[in-house]
């Protein structure tokens, strides 16, 4: 039996077309074409955008305009009505704040009122109490100091003597008298002393006095340094006879001059309490005298 013969791969497979170069270049090129139209299309569009955003922006602010020109009357007797509700708006809510701040005021005023009211209750029943405890106890007034001391039961009865007799010395009695209060007053008045410049003061006097040969230094083994008189005194000045050469601060000056100025106000004060007046004609006080 023969053999089939044989037919060879090349011409039993189909011809596949070849492209050329530019074959394949002319294919390539409308589709790159294609995909930068839509590119094109799509940065246009971009830039379309903003340009309709800025449209409707200015067709929305002037749809505002429109409405609020629409909203505002045009009609001035609209208007003047408008403006004379909202001035009687302000008119009462001026009216009632006014009304709000006197009744504050007022219930301020009655809560002070009552509270004084309270406290003067208070005290007229604590009175009340202790008159009626003395009254029904005769020894209640030995029975209240049994919660003092001797010295607080003596300071105050000093301090009672003390006011009596203040009470009872007010008026002028003779000028020893008036200028033994006047004393008192200006004690009582001093400020505090001032230390520091008391020992300036002292330390100045002792050093003129050991200059003079008052006083005489005397330095110890430990070194320190301190003066000695006839009589054995230690850091004590001399007494010395007045000489006439001590002139007073200006401070001293003007304390007196107010003192004074204080005693003369005073003084005139209480003479026109008494209808008594300095310029005064004293014709007059006769005539009113004899009259």
């Amino acid at each position: 039996m023969a053999n089939p013969p044989k037919v060879e791969d090349e011409a039993v497979a189909p011809a596949v077309p070849v492209q050329t170069e530019e074959e394949s270049s002319s294919t390539t090129a409308p589709a790159q074409t294609k995909v930068d139209g839509e590119e094109a299309s799509t940065t246009m569009t971009a830039n379309e955008t903003p340009a309709e955003e800025a449209a409707s922006a200015q067709e929305s602010t002037s749809e505002e305009k429109a409405a609020t020109t629409s909203a505002t009357p045009s009609d001035p007797k609209a208007a003047l009505a408008a403006r004379m509700a909202r001035f009687k708006s302000l008119q009462a809510q001026k009216a009632s704040g006014r009304k709000a701040t006197e009744r504050e005021v007022r219930d301020a005023e009655d809560r002070s009122a009552r509270l004084a009211q309270i406290s003067k209750l208070s005290a007229a029943h604590d009175k009340a109490s202790y008159k009626l405890l003395k009254s029904e106890d005769p020894d209640f007034e030995r029975k209240r100091n049994w919660d003092y001391t001797v010295e607080e039961s003596e300071s105050w009865d000093k301090r009672l003597k003390k006011k009596a007799k203040n009470r009872s010395g007010v008026a002028f009695a003779d000028y020893r008298n008036e200028a033994n209060k006047v004393y008192k007053r200006q004690i009582g008045q001093m400020s505090k002393v001032d230390m520091e410049a008391y020992a300036e003061s002292k330390a100045r006097k002792l050093q003129s006095q050991v200059s003079s040969g008052l006083l005489q230094l005397v330095e110890t083994d430990a070194g320190e340094i301190y003066t000695v008189d006839s009589q054995g005194r230690i850091n004590t000045p001399v007494d010395e006879a007045y000489s006439h050469d001590h002139r007073p601060s200006k401070e001293a000056v003007d304390r007196l001059v107010d003192d004074l100025e204080k005693s003369e106000r005073s003084r005139l004060k209480a003479r026109a309490a008494r209808g008594i007046r300095d310029e005064q004609d004293v014709g007059d006080v006769y005539e009113r005298d004899s009259g």
